[in-house]
């Protein structure tokens, strides 16, 4: 039997799931750089481990709400197209998924929630699954965003060589 292991999470009063693998770091709630004129899901952007990330505040991405609870913090993803930060009210622990407990979900047919891949039905408790990947692809403005960053990483990479 297949089983994948995830990084649990709340935001709300519900709990999510992304796929260890793609979790580099959780991180507690530190400077944000703000920046004026960006999407209102993007809180701006962080320094982790020497390198740029943008953070996005996932309870503002599914419920229009700022998450600034004490417990908040960041789990940072990486992806190919970005790494970055998720905002997220609670990083509650590391679980092993059964492959025969992780349902396919036909919400990934919804275009607002693609990311949403699986939900986990366990005894007591249901996990949703988020692609990080898909997630951070399906924001307005988001590709804008990371070719900025993208930008700015290489003038620092020249600021740097020279």
């Amino acid at each position: 039997m297949e089983s994948v292991k995830a990084v649990v999470f709340a935001c709300g009063t519900e709990e999510y799931a992304v796929p260890v693998e793609q979790a580099i770091s959780i991180e507690k709630l530190e400077q944000i750089t703000p920046i004026p004129h960006l999407p209102n899901y993007l809180l701006g952007f962080t320094r982790n481990r020497g390198e740029l990330i943008p953070v996005l505040d996932f309870e503002r991405i599914l419920y229009n709400r700022s998450s600034n609870a004490a417990t908040a913090r960041i789990i940072v993803l990486n992806t190919d197209v970005v790494n970055y930060g998720l905002l997220v009210t609670e990083a509650r622990e590391i679980l092993d998924l059964d492959d025969s407990i992780l349902k396919q979900m036909g919400l990934v047919n919804y275009s607002k929630t693609r990311y949403f891949t699986a939900v986990a039905n366990l005894e007591n408790r249901m996990i949703t699954y988020v692609d990080p990947k898909i997630l951070v692809n399906s924001l307005d403005g988001i590709r804008e965003i990371i070719n900025y960053l993208h930008k700015m990483l290489e003038n620092e990479k020249e600021n740097v060589e020279a």
